[in-house]
């Protein structure tokens, strides 16, 4: 597919909402101190710097200038939403936390103005955009004819594909096989491999989408060599796709393409900045203004309640299985069978104030000062014992995957309610899968989202909190 101008709509879209943000600052300047003098002034512009690379910086985060023109409108409105709240959060606690509302004569009011003038002015612009798209997409995305080599699942995949997203403007023209009988496609038959050259020329096909399996390379180089001899574009579906039903990231090293099993946005050097910067002014907060007061109450309590230490550390498996001490506030009796049993429903081990502890996951907060450190996220996967770490690694194909990332003191499994014990290899296996999710499908707003929902579960009360 051909967006002849994709690249142009999307550097519109980002230099009409940089106008947007621009004008709500000055008018919102306006409105705030009735003048308009002290706009250019030394003092102020570092601000309209910080409002401009927090908005890249919240968009590059949502991925709101993806897909311009095939994105529906729905998700289109979701995604400047987010962007823009996003923003909000960032810029606040930038302007008010970090620089300072008296440095550079920001008032609130001025703050609250220029945000919301900039949410009202861009979902007004947002919607023009959109109506002016639906008009035009028609001129803006090429209309393609294409034929399918091979009328196998992957084939059948593709058509479908195209036929349930017709914003892609592709229009299935044939099918080749030489083997119609097995052909699963509810489209004619074309005919064989070796008449669909000739059958493209002759017709003006646009493009030819073959998905023979490797087993059969030597048609699919000869394909490709008449393609180009006759100005043809022809694109390899690769059999991989038949085993691996994800989205994929396709990396060159010169020219070898090599496909990676699964997205991990968390590769990125930016985001892997943004989570670790996030990571260590939370727990900090958390540290200071919580930690801080609630130990010496919660260490009297712990002491009074049994013999033995405060706090309980343990080894368990971290960032690439590296084994990592892992601190929590004592809940259990001193016994022999903590680094190998997992607490139970009613389990005798846990103490009195344990049980309030674990019901309101207290006993996690010196977690915190893993994450400090820098061995743990706030988000991620929850570390296991290293015994049970070997253990399911050798039930569970993709258990080992989970330790692509730093472990969390909560998770995306925790809220979905996969805590607590694991009684079944089935139990482990659900909780494996939320954690790969989470690894695949990472963003700030999901960590955000997972803080907050542990938060209102615990307060709420958990089955599986024991």
């Amino acid at each position: 597919m051909i967006h002849r101008y994709t690249t142009f709509i999307k550097a519109i879209n980002l230099s009409v909402d940089y106008v947007i943000l621009n004008l709500s600052m000055v008018l919102a300047y306006i409105f705030a101190d009735n003048t308009f003098l002290f706009w250019t002034s030394n003092h102020y512009l570092p601000i309209v710097l910080v409002f401009n690379l927090i908005w890249l910086l919240a968009a590059n985060i949502t991925g709101l200038y993806e897909h311009v023109l095939i994105k529906d409108s729905i998700k289109t409105y979701r995604g400047v939403i987010k962007t823009y709240l996003l923003f909000i959060s960032i810029t606040s606690f930038t302007v008010i936390i970090l620089i300072g509302a008296k440095s550079y004569f920001i008032t609130r009011e001025y703050l609250i103005y220029s945000l919301v003038l900039f949410g009202f002015l861009i979902s007004i612009w947002k919607l023009i955009f959109l109506s002016i798209r639906k008009n035009e997409r028609s001129s803006l995305i090429d209309s393609r004819t294409f034929v399918i080599i091979g009328g196998g699942r992957i084939g059948q995949d593709l058509y479908h594909f195209f036929s349930t997203n017709p914003e892609f403007r592709y229009k299935l023209m044939g099918v080749f096989d030489d083997e119609p009988e097995k052909l699963k496609l509810k489209v004619p038959y074309t005919g064989q491999i070796k008449d669909c050259i000739r059958y493209v020329i002759s017709n003006k096909i646009d493009e030819i989408f073959c998905t023979l399996p490797i087993s059969e390379s030597s048609k699919v180089e000869q394909l490709m060599i008449e393609a180009d001899k006759n100005l043809i574009r022809f694109k390899y579906v690769p059999e991989y796709y038949d085993f691996a039903k994800r989205p994929t990231y396709v990396e060159n090293f010169g020219h070898i393409p090599v496909i990676s099993v699964r997205p991990e946005p968390l590769e990125n050097m930016m985001n892997r900045f943004l989570k670790r910067m996030f990571d260590v002014l939370f727990s900090l907060f958390v540290i200071l203004f919580i930690f801080s007061w609630l130990f010496p109450i919660v260490a009297v309590l712990i002491k009074l309640g049994s013999k033995g230490p405060v706090f309980f550390v343990q080894i368990r498996s971290g960032k690439d299985n590296k084994p990592f001490k892992c601190y929590k506030f004592r809940s259990m009796k001193v016994n022999s069978d903590s680094n190998k049993k997992q607490a139970t429903r009613n389990d005798s081990r846990v103490t009195k104030l344990g049980v309030l502890l674990r019901r309101l996951s207290l006993d996690e907060l010196p977690q915190f000062f893993n994450v400090l450190i820098g061995n743990m996220s706030v988000v991620g996967p929850r570390p296991h014992m290293i015994s049970h770490t070997k253990q399911y690694s050798q039930l569970i194909d993709k258990f080992m995957v989970r330790h692509f990332l730093k472990p969390g003191i909560t998770g995306y499994a925790q809220i979905n309610g996969l805590r607590g014990e694991t009684k079944t290899t089935e139990a482990m296996l659900q909780r494996v899968e939320a954690d790969v999710w989470y690894l695949e499908n990472w963003s700030f707003l999901l960590d955000l989202k997972i803080i907050f929902l542990t938060v209102w579960n615990a307060v709420k009360g958990e089955e599986n909190a024991f």
